[in-house]
């Protein structure tokens, strides 16, 4: 059935690459290609206009950059799963793209398998990443968090790279006081599906799986204040 196919939107500028995508795509019978953008203009005309599960999308783009979509995207559309797939694997890129908004990112040698497989990873709620991605990742935390280990950060202090968004913050700090996700929906005045989005996106940008584990790592890095 279509309606039970992983609906995709792709943005690359590189024809070879774009069909290279776009044939990964086709060829999976349990995902379904809604769109293919070549430039950020098409992408923003088909992102206003078409209903998609996960857009893959390229950094270099010829008319601007691909993290201004990733950061629209997310905020618009927090249910959307949206996976880079690009050529820069260095910090500088890495990071960005994560804190737009970005839940997953590989490089564009991946296979055709893993490109499928990290699609099914990203909708079954994880994060795929490129081990020299990872590595980015990791040298990155390390660096912001100036070789102290993360151990002893004063609670008092917000740090200035605070991962998530300031509607993600809100619903944490609801989540800390033990509310559940429909009475959030009600505070807020969302519905529970998109507060669910936003607890996903939260789990992920903080590496945690649980409530607890989320409310205590917002703690130790200070985005927690009693």
């Amino acid at each position: 059935m279509s309606s039970e196919k992983t609906t995709v939107l792709i943005v690359e500028d590189e024809p070879e690459f774009r069909m290279r995508f776009k044939e990964i795509v086709e060829g999976e019978p349990t995902l379904e290609l809604v769109g293919v953008a070549a430039n950020k203009r098409e992408a923003q005309e088909l992102i206003d206009r078409t209903k998609f599960d996960v857009m893959l999308i390229d950094l270099g783009l010829p008319d601007g950059n691909g993290t201004d979509l990733i950061r629209q995207v997310s905020a618009k559309r927090p249910d959307v799963d949206i996976m880079v797939v690009t050529v820069f694997g260095d910090e500088q890129h890495v990071v960005s793209a994560i804190e737009a908004g970005a839940t997953g990112y590989i490089l564009k040698d991946s296979t055709a398998a893993d490109v499928v497989s990290c699609i099914r990873l990203l909708r079954a709620g994880g994060s795929p990443v490129s081990p020299v991605v990872a590595r980015s990742v990791l040298r990155a935390i390390r660096n912001r968090m100036g070789g102290t280990g993360g151990a002893g950060r004063p609670g008092g202090t917000m740090p200035d790279n605070n991962p998530l968004s300031a509607r993600e913050t809100e619903i944490l700090q609801l989540l800390a006081k033990g509310m559940s996700f429909n009475e959030i929906g009600e505070i807020l005045g969302i519905s529970p599906h998109t507060v669910t989005a936003h607890i996903k996106k939260i789990y992920r940008k903080l590496a945690v799986h649980s409530r607890g584990e989320a409310v205590y790592e917002a703690t130790q890095m200070g985005l927690l204040r009693g």
